[in-house]
């Protein structure tokens, strides 16, 4: 009867969450968030249909598992090692900055030294599994404020072994001992033996099973690798999860990354979706609606502050305001391994009951706010530039500095973004004596612009004032070389209702942008998927010698049907 228990639940949650998440997506609401709705409604202190979390808290733990699995699969060592400055600096800066602010606030209200620093650990992390998940439905994870946000996640997510270390030393002040100092170095060496294994072991492993051609050999092999390395780095005091993170570096080191990441997929949607119906189970209404004037108070503390130190980390690190806003947005709510952490320190007393309960409900509010803020973020975020006094300290000339010197142009070439690409059109359009204008959010970029074009400004070009300022009614063309597919329509939008007759050029990443951005207005845009597919096939084909004409119809082919399948 027990197994018969068991699948009920199972039944009642999935059903449960089908339905809402079926009604979220007629009214576009995030997934994440009706997952979490679903579990407030079925668990024990809602309707009371499943009364057995712990059941369901098993395969959430999976669930979890297998969802940073795949991150780790997505990220890789190498990737990884490019985002290092952001990872350690912004993830230092932003840890400890939230771990001071939460410890001064604690004791202000005369909580122990060891519970605000608790309290601190709890609030300093943010939600991997959400965040990610809302980025890379956007297909935000490669633009500028995805980045710093991955890098932030990644140091949170490594600095939980420590705090899990930390917590019977916070109990007991008297428990740093010899077996505390093993405990540390029996995690360092596992950690380094898992890191060895991603380039010594794990590929040769991996091969072997390619070769006997089985899919199912080799789902299961990926299996046994995500589970064992994840059971032995949590034999050295880390969470389960966090062992599954690195067990998807280890196997992001091989050529196999992206088969194994399909094999997955599907495995992970599902017990993922558990983790986020358990997250709702442990929010009580009851208790919630008795409490709701403390609850509601941690929630806008919790949010507003980590909103403030991720916004100020990234304005140290002296990235665009932009990017600071969206990064302040996006990691503004209190993650899973705050839970683990939680559950860690249960006995020790080391957190009131009750103060306790209150933290858990603002936590479970921010991270079910928090797809509702990531999808907003572009809305934020725009009219950014408009911040004229954090801009004043920038000290780069500004849209409002360009008002005089642009108002005696037309026909002029706006060029939002100095990349690559923006440099090498400014360059172009210098040498054929056509005016141009450059805005650009990054502060660097920016200040290399001036040097070697002399019109160059700090702006937001998706900010209707930064356009206006820029004469965009008098320009010819507006050319969009952003890394944000959100920002670029959200610029088109605006372009196109102060100049009915611009002509729109937006270059980005993925076919798949190109139908919103042609809906809202543009009137080319070139997707570096395409001309990546374009290239490689022009030389690979004049390498073979074939005849110049063929090669370029078979480039036709390529633009042809990449257009066909955006739209």
């Amino acid at each position: 009867m027990d197994e018969l228990t068991y699948l009920r639940d199972l039944v009642v949650i999935l059903g449960f969450g089908v339905l809402i998440v079926a009604v979220f997506h007629r009214f576009k609401l995030p997934s994440v968030a009706g997952f979490i709705l679903a579990g407030t409604f079925v668990g024990p202190q809602g309707l009371g249909l499943v009364n057995d979390i712990h059941q369901v808290e098993v395969l959430a733990e999976i669930g979890v598992a297998l969802l940073l699995f795949s991150i780790g699969l997505e990220l890789s060592l190498d990737r990884l090692r490019r985002l290092w400055k952001l990872i350690l600096m912004g993830g230092l800066l932003q840890v400890g900055l939230s771990i001071l602010v939460a410890f001064l606030v604690s004791r202000l209200f005369g909580l122990p030294g060891n519970t605000a620093i608790f309290i601190g650990f709890l609030v300093a992390l943010s939600s991997t599994a959400i965040v990610l998940r809302g980025l890379q439905r956007r297909g935000e994870v490669d633009a500028p404020h995805g980045r710093f946000t991955l890098g932030i996640l990644v140091f949170q997510d490594f600095a939980v072994v420590p705090m899990m270390l930390a917590i019977p030393m916070l109990s007991d002040p008297g428990a740093f001992d010899q077996s505390v100092l093993g405990s540390m170095a029996r995690s360092v060496a596992i950690v380094i033996g898992v890191f060895l294994a991603a380039y010594l072991i794990v590929p040769r492993v991996l091969r072997l099973v390619t070769m006997t051609r089985q899919r199912q050999l080799f789902i299961l092999t990926v299996f046994l690798i995500c589970i064992g390395t994840a059971w032995l780095i949590t034999s050295s005091g880390a969470s389960f999860a966090i062992g599954a993170f690195l067990a998807g570096l280890v196997v992001a080191g091989s050529e196999y990354r992206h088969q194994a990441l399909a094999d997955l997929l599907s495995f992970r949607e599902v017990f993922a979706s558990l983790f986020f119906v358990s997250i709702g189970m442990l929010l009580a209404p009851l208790i919630f609606i008795e409490n709701i004037i403390p609850i509601m108070l941690l929630l806008a503390a919790i949010m507003i502050g980590k909103a403030v130190i991720v916004f100020a980390t990234a304005f140290v690190l002296r990235l665009p305001l932009r990017v600071c806003l969206l990064a302040a947005v996006a990691l503004a709510q209190v993650g899973e391994f705050s839970f683990v952490l939680s559950y860690a320190a249960k006995g020790t007393g080391l957190i009131d009951v009750s103060l306790e309960s209150n933290l858990i409900s603002a936590a479970i509010l921010s991270m079910f706010l928090t797809p509702f803020a990531i999808s907003f973020g572009s809305q934020l975020a725009a009219g950014v530039g408009k911040l004229h006094r954090l801009t004043h300290l920038l000290e780069v000339p500004t849209a409002e500095d360009a008002a005089g010197v642009v108002r005696t142009m037309s026909d002029h070439v706006i060029i939002g973004g100095y990349g690559f690409a923006g440099r090498e059109l400014a360059q172009a359009l210098i040498k054929c004596e056509i005016p141009l204008v450059i805005v650009d959010l990054n502060v660097e970029n920016v200040r290399k612009a001036a040097r070697e074009t002399g019109d160059a400004y700090f702006g937001d070009v998706t900010s209707h004032e930064v356009l206006e300022k820029l004469e965009v009614a008098r320009a010819k063309e507006l050319v969009l070389l952003i890394n944000d597919p959100g920002a670029a329509e959200h610029a088109v939008r605006v372009a196109r209702k102060l100049a009915p007759d611009l002509f729109i050029l937006v270059r980005t990443h993925y076919l798949l942008d190109i139908e919103s951005l042609l809906a809202v207005g543009a009137d080319e845009v070139i997707a570096a998927e395409r001309e990546a597919a374009v290239e490689v096939t022009s030389f690979l084909l004049s390498r073979r010698q074939v005849d110049s004409q063929l090669i370029v119809a078979q480039c036709c082919r390529i633009r042809g049907q990449s257009e066909e399948e955006s739209g």
